[in-house]
C-alpha cells in the first residue's frame, strides 16, 4: 500500500491542517482514505506503523473538530484499524455532492483538490468553474424566491435540531435563532431560503411546489384501476416519510403467534424495508419532474414510484450490489442524514433486499419505468395446506430459489443431495402444483418461481 490519489498516510494526529487539506481534496475529487499513525517514504510507499494512541474521546472530538472547519460540513467515517499488530486511524472521504469543500486553515477557508498523491488549492477561476456548476445542477440548493423566514416552521426546525443533536451529535443550539440555524445547515444562501429548506421545514411547501406530495393508494385486485382508499399527504418531507409509512400499515395485515410462551406479531411486509424505499423516493427524486412520489397497495405487491430516473452513472444493477452513495439532492440527503433517515453509503437498498429475504419475500424488484425508479415488494403466496404437503427437499428448493432466481435439475441433484430421479419427482411435483415453472429446452432447462 503507498500514497495515492485515494490514499494518504499520516504518522500522528498532531497534523491536524494537513489532515483537514487531505478531506478537502478528497471531498472535492473521487474520495479517499487517510491512515493515521503510518510513515511513509519519500516516493509514498509505507515506511513504518508507527501506530497511534486513542485516549478517552479522541475520536468524538477529531469527528466535532473536522465537521467545526468543513463547509460544506463533511461527516467521515473514523474507525480504529489493525495494522501490523498496532492501532492506525482510518478516516474515509465520500466525494462531496455539494462542492467546493472548504477547509478552514488558521481560520482561513480554503478548498483544495487531490492531484496524484498531492493536495493542491483550487485557484479563483476553478472556484468560479464548480460554483457555477453546482449551480446548474443542484436543485435543492436554488433559491426559492417567493419565500421568506415567515414560511418556515419554527417547531420543525426546533425538533430537527433536537433530534439531529441527539442521533449526530450535531452542534448547533436548538434554542438558537431558526435563521441561524438554518445558515449552519447551509440552507440559506445570499440571506434567502433555499428549496431544500422550504421542502423541509416550510409550513407549506407545496404552495411553491405542487409536486412535492406523496399519493398513496390501496386498489382493489393486482390492477391500478379501482381505489379502495386513496390519500395525498403534504406539508413537509419529514413528516410525509411518516405518513406514508402509517398508510402502509392501515392496509397490508398483522400477523399474530404465540412462540413458547410470547405473542409476536409480524407485519406482512417488512415496514423498515418499506420506510427506506419510501424514504430514498423522497430524498433522491428529481423535484424539477411536475409529478409525485407514490405508493400503490395490491393484493400480491407494493410499489414504491420515485420521480426521475437513478442519477447518473448508477444503474438498477448498481442498487443490488454495493455502491456508492450518490445524492441528487444533497442539502435533502444531509438532513436525512443528521436524522438517522439515510446512511449516506449506498447500503439502503442492500437493506431492502435483506429485510425481504429475511421476512421470507422474494427478493424486490428494482425497475425504471417511464424515467422513474420504482421498487416492488412482492408476496410470495403459497398456502399453509399447499406447505404441508411438500417434503423437506422441496421446501429447501423454495428457500433457494427466493435467493438465487432459477435452479437446474442438475444443480437440483448437487445442491438438495440426492439422485436425478428424485430431482426429477421433486421438481415436477412443484410444476403441477404451480409453485415453479420450467424455462428452456433441452440442456438448457431450468425452474424458477411462479
Amino acid at each position: 500500500m503507498k500514497e495515492s490519489q485515494t490514499i494518504e498516510f499520516k504518522k500522528s494526529l498532531a497534523e491536524r491542517k494537513e489532515i483537514l487539506e487531505t478531506i478537502s481534496a478528497f471531498a472535492n475529487s473521487k474520495g479517499g482514505q487517510i491512515f493515521i499513525g503510518i510513515d511513509e517514504n519519500k516516493d509514498g510507499s509505507m515506511k513504518e506503523v508507527v501506530g497511534v494512541k486513542i485516549k478517552g474521546r479522541e475520536i468524538e472530538n477529531l469527528g466535532n473538530e473536522i465537521k467545526q472547519n468543513t463547509d460544506p460540513v463533511i461527516f467521515p467515517s473514523i474507525e480504529v484499524e489493525k495494522i501490523k499488530g498496532k492501532d492506525v486511524l482510518v478516516i474515509e472521504v465520500k466525494e462531496n455532492q455539494l462542492k467546493p469543500v472548504f477547509a478552514k486553515i488558521d481560520k482561513i477557508p480554503i478548498a483544495f483538490k487531490r492531484v496524484g498523491r498531492t493536495n493542491q488549492k483550487i485557484d479563483v477561476n476553478e472556484l468560479r468553474r464548480i460554483i457555477s456548476e453546482g449551480k446548474e445542477f443542484l436543485w435543492d440548493s436554488q433559491i426559492c424566491e417567493e419565500a421568506t423566514l415567515r414560511d418556515i416552521n419554527e417547531k420543525t426546525v426546533r425538533e430537527f435540531l433536537r433530534k439531529a443533536r441527539f442521533e449526530r451529535r450535531l452542534e448547533i443550539d436548538p434554542s438558537i435563532s431558526v435563521e441561524e440555524a438554518l445558515r449552519r445547515l447551509n440552507l440559506i444562501k445570499d440571506k434567502k431560503l433555499t428549496n431544500a429548506a422550504i421542502l423541509l421545514f416550510g409550513k407549506n411547501p407545496q404552495r411553491s411546489f405542487l409536486q412535492a406530495e406523496i399519493r398513496c393508494a390501496r386498489f382493489k385486485g393486482t390492477e391500478p384501476l379501482e381505489f379502495i382508499d386513496m390519500k395525498v399527504f403534504g406539508g413537509n418531507i419529514i413528516d410525509q416519510r411518516e405518513d406514508a409509512v402509517e398508510f402502509v400499515k392501515e392496509h397490508i395485515k398483522l400477523h399474530a403467534k404465540i412462540v413458547g410462551t410470547e405473542r409476536v406479531e409480524t407485519w406482512e411486509y417488512p415496514i423498515e424495508a418499506i420506510r427506506e424505499a419510501i424514504t430514498n423516493a423522497i430524498c433522491h427524486r428529481n423535484y424539477e419532474i411536475q409529478s409525485n412520489t407514490q405508493v400503490r397497495i395490491f393484493d400480491d405487491r407494493i410499489e414504491v414510484w420515485g420521480c426521475g430516473p437513478l442519477p447518473e452513472p448508477l444503474t438498477v444493477e448498481d442498487l443490488k450490489k454495493k455502491h456508492d452513495s450518490i445524492l441528487r439532492n444533497p442539502l435533502i440527503g444531509k438532513c436525512f442524514f443528521l436524522i438517522r433517515f439515510i446512511e449516506q453509503w449506498g447500503t439502503g437498498t442492500n437493506r431492502i433486499i435483506r429485510e425481504c429475504l429475511d421476512h421470507d419475500l422474494l427478493e424486490p424488484l428494482f425497475e425504471e419505468i417511464a424515467k422513474s425508479l420504482v421498487i416492488t415488494f412482492r408476496k410470495y403466496v403459497i398456502s399453509e395446506d399447499t406447505l404441508e404437503q411438500l417434503n423437506k427437499r422441496q421446501k429447501k428448493t423454495i428457500g433457494y430459489l427466493k435467493i438465487h432466481k432459477k435452479i437446474t435439475r442438475s444443480e437440483y441433484v448437487k445442491i438438495i443431495g440426492c439422485s436425478e430421479r428424485t430431482a426429477f419427482r421433486d421438481l415436477t411435483g412443484l410444476l403441477k402444483k404451480g409453485i415453479v415453472k420450467r424455462k428452456g429446452k433441452s440442456k438448457q432447462t431450468y425452474y424458477e418461481l411462479t
